[in-house]
């Protein structure tokens, strides 16, 4: 396992951090050190501005690139370099620390787990994980919360969409609603998030970013971070279902919520 240090004070420069990446993609394989590296040493905005520098400069999406250079294991190390990088703790010390019960099991068993993220499923497995997830709540007296954790933490965004169709279609009820009526507290809301994130990533952002401009104030965190590291995989279809479940448009919703130079940095992500 690697070592993980506090990363030193250094100059930011977004095109020079493009330039680097897009050498380290070059050739065969993956210089995935480097890429680490500099994605782990930087925050949010400074990666939104290295996107928009690599758009630029070669004319591909950094994040698609990202997604065919870095497979498996090694995209959840790249996450977990970055949160050490801001938060000087490792992931799973923090999900030690802070959490309990079925919940942390949840969570450590998805930030460990290596899970294939291609389109590709195989329609007989699903079928097999619906059957399975549906002797282990629904069809028992209790609940064998180990296989929830098991088939949601290990699978991939495609095939647990297809879990739900194949859920649903088996036994006339969603999988949202066995898992609701099966588990409780922090431990369903982890469950229901995977889930509805697999089968609608586009409403579930929306609901998100929804919530996080609702009411007094603004959750800029959580508006950020949704909308810098959506902006170039899912934000068309985030925001039509912003518009058909709200009935305004995310941008405007962003403009009448924020201000000055942090409004129109948003508002360029999101775009028209």
């Amino acid at each position: 396992m690697s070592t993980l240090v506090p990363p030193p004070p250094m100059l930011f420069n977004p095109r020079d951090d493009a330039m680097q990446l897009y050498r380290a993609f070059k050739g065969f394989g993956c210089d995935t050190p480097t890429v680490t590296n500099i994605l782990s040493h930087r925050d949010a905005t400074q990666r939104a501005l290295i996107q928009q520098e690599y758009r630029n400069l070669k004319g591909e999406e950094l994040t698609k690139r990202l997604s065919s250079e870095l497979k498996g294991d090694t995209k959840i190390q790249t996450f977990k370099h970055i949160y050490y990088s801001r938060y000087y703790v490792q992931l799973e010390q923090d999900i030690q620390r802070n959490t309990t019960g079925d919940h942390k099991k949840l969570l450590l068993a998805y930030v460990s787990v290596p899970r294939y993220e291609g389109p590709e499923v195989d329609r007989l497995s699903a079928e097999q994980d619906a059957q399975a997830l549906y002797k282990a709540g629904e069809k028992k007296i209790g609940t064998d919360e180990k296989t929830f954790i098991q088939i949601l933490s290990g699978r991939s965004r495609a095939h647990l969409a297809a879990v739900s169709h194949a859920y649903r279609s088996m036994y006339g009820k969603s999988l949202v609603k066995a898992i609701k009526s099966e588990t409780s507290g922090k431990f369903l809301f982890g469950l229901l998030t995977i889930v509805r994130c697999a089968e609608n990533p586009g409403k579930f952002f929306a609901k998100e970013l929804y919530k996080s401009m609702k009411g007094l104030g603004t959750n800029e965190a959580t508006l950020t971070r949704i909308v810098v590291t959506r902006t170039e995989i899912d934000m068309y279809y985030i925001k039509a279902e912003y518009h058909k479940k709200y009935k305004k448009s995310l941008a405007d919703a962003i403009h009448s919520e924020t201000s000055g130079n942090y409004r129109t940095f948003l508002l360029s992500l999101v775009g028209s």
